[in-house]
């Protein structure tokens, strides 16, 4: 098999197979997405460190009952979105609504709405991070999944478990407040 010109689901059959290099093709073509993926998921480098880790030992324990119904990539986010759900839902609350809004209102204005500013690359980038990291958890994944992997609606809500219309919806509310973020 010509393996870095294979598909990921002939890929991951032929490594199923016994195939090694196969599966070393396969996480240098994942690995950074998935990587990017989760540190805008996690927003903590090591969460999100543990995140990948754990991701590809999942794939390689689950490598036998592997079946191409969907993308290798939607199966492979759709790992990485469990394991980053269960490690939300066992972390506590850093703050109570009423201490992050206190929070909040006591912050200065912040630079972008300051006009005369000029904004350099590195300044939208940050500001994009920002906006991302302003949306809830599943805004910002949706989001990140449209963007950075450009999946389908279909599979952005086969991944998060929801319906197409709700992965719809999120997307939509994610765009408009990015929009109204640089607005």
């Amino acid at each position: 098999m010509d393996a870095p010109l294979a598909d990921d689901a002939s890929l991951m059959l032929a490594w199923t197979g016994g195939d090694a290099a196969a599966f070393k093709v396969l996480y240098a073509r994942h690995k950074g997405p998935l990587y990017r993926f989760l540190l805008k998921t996690a927003k903590d480098r090591t969460q999100a460190d543990e995140l990948f880790q754990e991701t590809w030992a999942r794939v390689i324990a689950a490598r036998d009952r592997y079946r191409p119904e969907a993308k290798f990539s939607t199966w492979l986010l759709q790992i990485a979105h469990n394991l980053a759900i269960d490690g939300f839902r066992r972390q506590k609350p850093l703050a109570t609504s009423d201490e992050a809004d206190a929070i909040f209102a006591n912050q200065a204005a912040p630079e972008r709405e300051q006009p005369e500013q000029a904004l350099s690359e590195f300044e939208l980038r940050r500001r994009m991070q920002q906006a991302i990291e302003s949306l809830s958890e599943d805004q910002r994944e949706t989001f990140v999944l449209r963007m950075e992997y450009e999946l389908s609606l279909e599979d952005i809500a086969a991944i998060t478990g929801v319906g197409r219309e709700t992965a719809k919806s999120r997307l939509r509310y994610a765009m408009a407040r990015i929009k109204q973020w640089f607005a």
